[in-house]
């Protein structure tokens, strides 16, 4: 199966840049069904690198054709569980997934990935051929609120990621009550908008991407930084 990239902007923004957008979203586009009564959700995503921290290099350097690897988890349960490759060429972005039951991800974070060979998703040994050459490791936890909305036109995509926080060299994955700190300094929050050809007229001018600068923005990256 082809991958399937698509254009992600990110974009550092403000409190009050996030109330004037999130009203308007609100009242044009669809809430991302998995949203809570209050129209967010909890995600918590524990990244992996090898002993040379070449992912972290990598995105610090600008280098195309990258990858970052996770496991995430949302609302801090083990009823879905995404091992996931976020890859990026030519400022395109590919995300492939696929679920883990609790102990294969317990098997995983012990360092034992061979039940990735008998799993019938190409992407499950291409996962194992990643942990097996670069002995990959779980290296930090990066946590998050979700507002997220959807539009059908180039299936847009646009979140809020608020409260952006990270275990200090921790990575419990399941921990509950794992101390966290904020992550982000500056800025309130990240807005992320990904979409397949092209943006369509209507949610640019909703979202009124001119008046913002773009950033190079990774919550890896950042929770990575704070802790080295």
């Amino acid at each position: 199966m082809a991958n399937k990239y698509r254009h992600e902007l990110k974009y550092y923004i403000s409190q009050a840049d996030y109330v004037m957008m999130s009203n308007v979203l609100g009242r044009t586009m669809d809430a991302d069904k998995n949203a809570n009564s209050r129209g967010e959700y909890f995600i918590r995503s524990l990244y992996f690198d090898d002993v040379f921290d070449n992912s972290m290099r990598e995105k610090l350097s600008g280098v195309d054709g990258r990858e970052k690897i996770r496991i995430r988890i949302y609302g801090l349960s083990d009823d879905v569980i995404k091992l996931e490759m976020k890859r990026k060429d030519n400022g395109f972005i590919c995300k492939k997934s696929i679920n883990l039951t609790r102990e294969e991800c317990d098997s995983l974070l012990e360092g034992d990935y061979t039940f990735l060979l008998y799993k019938k998703h190409p992407f499950a040994r291409y996962m194992f051929s990643q942990f097996a050459t670069r002995l990959l490791k779980p290296v930090v936890i990066v946590d998050y609120t979700r507002e997220a909305y959807v539009f059908p036109m180039e299936d847009v995509r646009i979140t809020f990621d608020k409260n952006i926080r990270t275990a200090y060299r921790s990575t419990d994955l399941f921990n509950k009550n794992l101390l966290t700190y904020p992550a982000v300094d500056g800025y309130d929050m990240v807005l992320e908008i990904k979409y397949n050809r092209y943006l369509p007229t209507y949610i640019r001018t909703l979202l009124q991407c001119g008046l913002s600068i773009r950033s190079a923005v990774s919550k890896y990256v950042i929770c990575r930084k704070y802790e080295m």
